[in-house]
């Protein structure tokens, strides 16, 4: 790769700056060279030709904005010169065929995971503990702290002794308890096979609209179905929007083989908060017992099912890491496992080349609605898919919502779409799905576990420290000096695309290695080594 410059596809009339470019400096894009006239930051875009306003300025070989101003050859691309516009598109899907990538090497290859009954097979061992109403969070919490500390789950907070010598420069006294005292690793665990009890909480269930709530149900139903979870426990106020008996018979809906363990417990039933607390701990007990009996066997790469997310992304984004979960997915898809792609607010402008490769009319249909309807909710509030861009994505190259979404879109790899799923719907068909969530990193990694991703690949450029609670999260950097900068979040580098040690073949295969030993134990991600366990449902509103 040229280590200054790079045009992503021949019809492209902007370049992309991979370093600081000063003005006078010689560029070559495809053999042609011209000289940068103003700078140029790393990540950004400069003209390759000069635009007259109103005309279209191509990325990724579509329209992913429009000059509002003349802009001279070599100067750069910024938010005063253009705005927002993305190519009209067809619904009819286009004639499309697909070369799988080679995948000889990896079809031998297993990870261990937990078979469940119902064949879906999970890359960690979980009890789940969850609400459904938020009355019922100071509970959830009560039951963390007890099973945790009891348990051996609990870790001691190394910020605890720097508070101390706070306070002892107040009262004069000395702290004599050294940071690594604090920090000493609790001894063995009692259930050895159970990675863990996991436990949610939530700010929804009642007080809100009924659609809400039920969408909560079908969330938290995928969230006990998931592979990674061997049972849970429920806490229920009693009068609430979001019922018990709604959540399990969404759960029947999408269950299959034999029934999960489903402890509920419902508070206005039992009486106090005691003989509440007191029931749930002694049932959950003994679904621990149950749980841990499972154990770790090899299974094929087609038993994964890998969720693909990009949070914090900046210019770099859609050139290295998304491109290389889209290496990814592509093999995992080739070898029969499945991917799934969400955020729909940054599929905008990527539509056609996502319509093309629907399976069906009926498909490609369903994606466009999702959308159109998504768009036409944020437009009456005042928003729309062209306000995503943050401020960090702005400030890093991504001026337009189309420029975000067509790297975004790279995550999906190639492979034909398999099925289109509405939030929250599990995952009924193998290879590629798109799943509509927000844009918000939480809001849809969130999603994708409950849709049943049993590993998330998540790509950064900016820095972002999200998890989930039952699912793993690979965090993956976009370049070099954010991966130098915050190594305590970042699991894998894909900056190495951008530097020319590795091209997207290469970087997706150490990629996909990672994912084998991440879903086998092995390597234990960043984000669950932080207990980075986000966990927030998407109210069927606005939210990009």
């Amino acid at each position: 790769m040229n280590n200054t410059s790079l045009l992503l596809d021949p019809s492209d009339n902007v370049g992309v700056a991979l370093s600081d470019l000063e003005p006078g400096q010689k560029v070559a894009l495809n053999g042609v060279e011209l000289e940068i006239q103003e700078f140029v930051a790393a990540k950004h875009k400069f003209a390759i030709r000069d635009f007259q306003p109103g005309e279209d300025i191509l990325m990724y070989g579509t329209i992913v904005g429009e000059a509002t101003q003349a802009i001279p050859l070599g100067h750069a691309i910024t938010l005063q010169n253009i705005h927002h516009k993305t190519r009209q598109y067809s619904t009819n899907p286009g004639k499309f065929t697909w070369t799988a990538p080679d995948v000889s090497k990896w079809k031998n290859r297993t990870f261990e995971g937990y078979l469940r009954s119902d064949n879906q097979v999970g890359t960690a061992n979980y009890w789940l503990v969850l609400p459904m109403v938020f009355c019922e969070n100071t509970n959830i919490l009560l039951l963390k702290e007890a099973f945790e500390n009891a348990l051996g789950f609990s870790t001691p907070n190394p910020y605890e002794v720097q508070i101390k010598n706070l306070i002892s420069g107040v009262q004069g006294k000395k702290i004599t308890e050294t940071v690594a005292e604090n920090t000493a690793p609790i001894e063995s665990r009692i259930f050895e096979n159970l990675d863990g009890i996991r436990f949610l909480t939530h700010d929804l269930g009642c007080g809100g609209t009924r659609h809400d709530s039920e969408t909560l149900c079908a969330l938290l139903a995928g969230y006990i179905n998931h592979p990674n979870v061997a049972g849970a426990t429920v806490l229920s106020l009693g009068c609430q929007n979001a019922q018990s008996s709604i959540l399990l018979e969404k759960l029947a809906l999408i269950q299959k083989g034999q029934p999960k363990q489903v402890i509920v417990c419902d508070q206005q039933q039992e009486g106090t908060t005691e003989q509440l607390i007191q029931k749930a701990i002694r049932e959950t007990f003994n679904g621990l017992v149950e749980a841990n009996k499972a154990k770790r066997q090899p299974f094929p790469l087609s038993k994964l099912v890998v969720g693909l997310e990009c949070g914090g992304s900046d210019g770099f984004s859609g050139i290295s890491a998304n491109p290389t979960l889209g290496r990814v997915s592509d093999l995992v898809v080739a070898l029969g496992g499945s991917a799934i792609l969400s955020e729909f607010p940054e599929l905008c402008g990527a539509e056609q080349n996502l319509i093309n490769r629907c399976k069906t009319q009926d498909l490609a249909d369903k994606f466009v609605h999702l959308m159109e309807s998504y768009n036409d909710a944020a437009k009456r509030v005042g928003s729309g898919f062209d306000m995503n861009p943050s401020p960090g994505n702005i400030k890093d190259g991504l001026l337009t919502d189309a420029i975000k979404s067509c790297g975004a879109a790279k995550k999906g790899g190639t492979a034909p779409i398999s099925d289109i799923l509405d939030y929250p719907e599990y995952l009924k068909n193998t290879g590629l799905n798109l799943l509509c969530t927000p844009g918000n990193d939480v809001e849809s990694t969130t999603g994708l576990a409950g849709s049943g991703a049993n590993v998330i690949l998540f790509t950064t450029g900016l820095g972002t420290p999200t998890g989930n609670p039952i699912c793993p999260v690979i965090k993956v950097s976009t370049n070099n000096k954010m991966t130098n900068r915050m190594p305590d979040i970042i699991d894998f580098n894909a900056g190495t695309v951008i530097s020319g040690e590795d091209n997207l073949e290469t970087c997706g295969d150490k990629l996909l290695d990672l994912v084998i030993q991440v879903a086998s134990g092995e390597v234990i991600t960043k984000a669950e080594k932080n207990k980075n366990y986000d966990f927030i449902p998407w109210k069927r509103g606005v939210s990009l």
